[in-house]
């Protein structure tokens, strides 16, 4: 019986040892995302974040008003959607390494353009200078259904070595909105 009670005292030490282990690792952290940004910096965004509560503890912007924000974001989104084709469905972001000079978070994004659906995996590293902050992809990963058509597969591996979001959307957006016109053609005929 002291053997049994023994263990679950080892047992019960173990788990809140492995809990205060995960309890510093997220505590360091945030102290790391902390130590990112100056005092200085810190300082406007809780000045900034006072004066936005403080704003609607006033009732600066009315539901009504919030109401018609959301509505024209709505509309904004829906005719970017009609212009472009892309259809968002997911997208997640986790943060890999934080210092103070750099950034590198993973990205999924998935969806569809036209009728072709549309996986992406990428990290962006992001530097940052006195002056400026630079962007680059890397780890491009796309993921599409190009059927039989070996030119889409051939486009795709060069934007992957590339790291080229930007003509991977100009591009997928033209052959999706040709695709969509050809699929319907051959509809009409059959």
């Amino acid at each position: 019986m002291d053997n049994n009670a023994y263990q679950v005292y080892e047992d019960e030490i173990q788990a809140l040892e492995e809990e205060i282990k995960l309890l510093t690792e997220k505590y360091e952290e945030i102290q790391q995302e902390s130590t990112f940004f100056s005092e200085e910096e810190i300082l406007k965004s809780i000045k900034s974040f006072q004066r936005e509560t403080q704003g609607e503890s006033r009732g600066h912007e009315s539901p009504s008003d919030l109401k018609a924000q959301l509505e024209s974001l709505e509309t904004d989104l829906s005719f970017l959607m009609k212009l472009t084709g892309f259809q968002f469905t997911s997208h997640s972001k986790k943060t890999v390494e934080r210092t103070r000079d750099r950034t590198v978070q993973k990205h999924r994004l998935s969806g569809k353009c036209h009728s072709l659906s549309f996986q992406l995996e990428f990290q962006l590293l992001e530097m940052q200078s006195k002056e400026k902050v630079s962007s680059v992809v890397t780890d491009l990963n796309i993921i599409m259904e190009s059927g039989e058509d070996s030119g889409v597969s051939k486009f795709v591996s060069s934007v992957e070595e590339r790291g080229d979001l930007l003509t991977f959307f100009r591009s997928l957006s033209t052959y999706a909105e040709w695709f969509e016109h050809r699929r319907r053609t051959f509809l009409h005929f059959k």
